[in-house]
């Protein structure tokens, strides 16, 4: 063990060769094993900080991942219905339409009766098997449409909830993506601190002063360029740290 401080000293010594006459050294072996020891907590609390922050991005990640997957489900099913409402809407407007003729024919033929019993069928028809959004664009055609779908964003409407399902689920699936691509950026921010770790731990393994202080200074640099890179990563949505304690 002497022997090895004999040669710390004589390392020491032989670097003071170079300095100026009077110049104070602001590496010394007890600054640096001081400084080593201050970035060995800083980064260790860093570090910590980037494993929680990344997994609270993979945990939203998962979570707007199983939400997005759910409204594009139920979207498409509302589709699915819509679709099938807009057709039987269709259906129900053909028939009428059937019975508007046989008024018209008959009413050619002169049988006014029985052209008031086609239009009231036609009537009881379209109250009967016509949807509100149907029921809605024929009060609001005008003399020129033949067909209630013909009035402006009526088939729209048909689809207006499956869309805003549909919607919702690709926000949340960006949401996702983002979380996925921030989550990925912390684990280069814990990669960079691991290897920050690393150069801390091996500087007293050096004899030499001057490699001493290289090392430490290639990781106090990595340490401070990680940490800039940290905070420019947002953090989750909805992220409030009091939270957790219970208070916000």
């Amino acid at each position: 063990m002497s022997e090895e401080i004999k040669e710390l000293e004589a390392a020491e010594a032989e670097a003071a060769k170079y300095e100026a006459p009077g110049k104070k050294k602001f590496f010394t072996s007890n600054r640096i094993e001081v400084i080593c020891a201050v970035f060995l907590g800083i980064t260790a609390l860093l570090t910590a900080w980037a494993t929680w922050i990344g997994s609270l991005h993979g945990g939203n990640q998962a979570t707007n991942y199983t939400k997005s997957n759910n409204l594009a489900a139920e979207g498409n099913a509302e589709y699915n219905a819509a679709m099938q409402l807009y057709l039987s809407d269709l259906m129900a407007w053909n028939t009428a339409i059937d019975y508007s003729i046989d008024a018209e024919v008959a009413e050619m033929k002169g049988s006014t009766e029985e052209a008031e019993i086609y239009r009231n069928k036609m009537e009881t028809y379209i109250n009967q098997n016509s949807s509100e959004i149907m029921t809605e664009a024929i009060s609001k055609m005008d003399s020129d449409m033949v067909s209630p779908f013909q009035v402006e964003g009526t088939v729209e409407k048909y689809f207006t909830h499956s869309n805003e399902l549909i919607e919702e689920s690709q926000n949340l699936l960006e949401e996702g993506k983002a979380d996925n691509a921030h989550g990925d950026a912390y684990n280069l921010v814990n990669v960079i601190f691991s290897v920050v770790l690393f150069l801390l731990g091996i500087v007293g393994i050096f004899k030499s002063l001057p490699n001493r202080a290289v090392v430490l200074i290639v990781a106090v640099v990595g340490d401070v360029l990680a940490t800039i890179y940290m905070c420019t990563i947002p953090l989750p949505t909805g992220f409030n740290i009091l939270s957790f304690f219970g208070i916000g």
